[in-house]
């Protein structure tokens, strides 16, 4: 499988604009600019994909973790942040909420860090990963 996306940049660093598409069409033509990326600007930026793409990834992982072991989660809520310093993503951490019935906390904690390591947006990143879970 192979998926891919384009990113069409115009200018200088700091005054230039781009856009951003994917094959799905979910992003057509999306903005990107310095503005939207380093202040407040109007658009999207690359940490804020990664960090889409890392919730996305860890909860279905541990959706299958979860539903492998007879335990399907009724939700998983899961908040991704990203925390870029000095041109690095320093750190990625996931904010679980989980409505997960009949699991114990060390079966859910271990499927859980199986999730975080093994998930393919996980073992791609090379930063520091945390996960901050919560079972309701």
């Amino acid at each position: 499988m192979k998926r891919k996306a384009t990113a069409v940049w115009q200018g200088s660093g700091k005054e230039g604009k781009g856009h951003l598409t994917t094959e799905t069409g979910v992003l057509d033509k999306t903005q990107y600019s310095f503005s939207s990326r380093f202040e407040d600007g109007k658009g999207t930026n690359p940490e804020e994909l990664i960090a889409a793409a890392h919730a996305g990834c860890f909860a279905m992982k541990l959706s299958f973790n979860l539903s492998g072991a007879d335990f399907p989660p009724q939700e998983l809520d899961v908040q991704c942040v990203i925390t870029f310093e000095d041109g690095t993503i320093k750190q990625s951490k996931l904010i679980l909420k989980a409505k997960v019935d009949g699991i114990g906390g060390e079966k859910f904690t271990e499927l859980v860090n199986d999730a975080k390591d093994n998930c393919p947006i996980s073992k791609l990143l090379n930063t520091e990963i945390v996960v901050d879970a919560t079972l309701n």
